[in-house]
């Protein structure tokens, strides 16, 4: 097979041409490219940086970060393309179809999206908080700009999307400084209720966590089937809430058992009747 050394010459002027051309051109956007990258990277971290000295809510700052750094790569690849010699009104038409269509599939992400703009501008909870929330509870680790991560007491981590948080109802438990703490305790229909009562002052006056303003509440809340059951409401503040709930629980076992006053369990009476044939 004979080759054809003039078209082979001309293709290689072309190439050389087309190299010579669009070359340093090439070149130049990959070093634009790369630099631009290291740019950006610092500047994240150095806006980071400013945040914090500025003391910036912990909750906008991954959300700021994460997006001026992707508007950042957005506008650098467009000067990128722009470098090469891409017309940039042709491609910024094709790009404006193609967001359209992608933010069409993507709608249920630009609604986590946009749910994480109205977290972030209300503030129904921030880093730190506990909180429940589209069926999961946990304590706030980070706002992103899709979804909110909570860490749960016992170190997992729950993602949950934006969206999802915005659009529902949720339960901040840490927003206020004090709590009220609930106990219902059962006794039997044969023990003193006054002296029960008395007993459970003695223990609510001994614990220096609960508040005496408001007032300590004891009340009988139900003659249920098996007990006599009493409620204690108690107010608290918030960091207190469980420790106060658990040492409480302890003393009122441990003193009722001294005292004699019975926690009864559920039970029973069965009657047995012998009929004749």
């Amino acid at each position: 097979m004979e080759v054809d050394l003039k078209n082979l010459s001309a293709y290689t002027d072309e190439a050389i041409k087309l190299a010579l051309a669009y070359g340093p051109k090439l070149v130049l956007a990959i070093l634009t490219l790369i630099v631009g990258l290291w740019v950006i990277k610092w500047f994240s971290k150095g806006m980071i940086k400013v945040m914090d000295s500025r003391r910036l809510d912990p909750s906008l700052k991954p959300f700021f970060s994460s997006l001026i750094s992707i508007t950042l790569k957005i506008l650098l690849a467009i000067s990128v393309m722009g470098m090469i010699g891409i017309e940039m009104t042709s491609f910024i038409a094709l790009l404006g179809a193609a967001g359209l269509a992608f933010g069409m599939a993507l709608s249920g992400t630009l609604q986590n999206f946009a749910g994480g703009v109205v977290l972030l501008v209300f503030k129904p909870f921030k880093v730190g908080d506990f909180v429940e929330a589209a069926g999961y509870s946990g304590t706030v680790s980070e706002i992103r700009i899709f979804n909110t991560i909570l860490k749960t007491p016992d170190n997992k981590t729950i993602i949950i999307p934006n969206n999802a948080i915005a659009g529902s109802s949720m339960v901040n438990y840490t927003t206020e400084a004090t709590r009220r703490v609930d106990f219902v305790f059962g006794i039997s229909y044969q023990d003193d209720i006054d002296l029960t009562k008395s007993i459970l002052n003695r223990l609510i006056e001994r614990d220096e966590r609960i508040h005496k303003d408001p007032a300590p509440f004891i009340g009988l809340t139900e003659m249920a089937d098996s007990s006599v059951n009493l409620v204690v409401r108690v107010w608290a503040d918030t960091p207190n809430y469980w420790p106060i709930y658990f040492d409480m629980m302890e003393d009122v076992k441990k003193t009722f058992d001294a005292e004699g006053i019975s926690i009864p369990f559920p039970q029973r009476d069965v009657h047995l009747y012998n009929q004749k044939a």
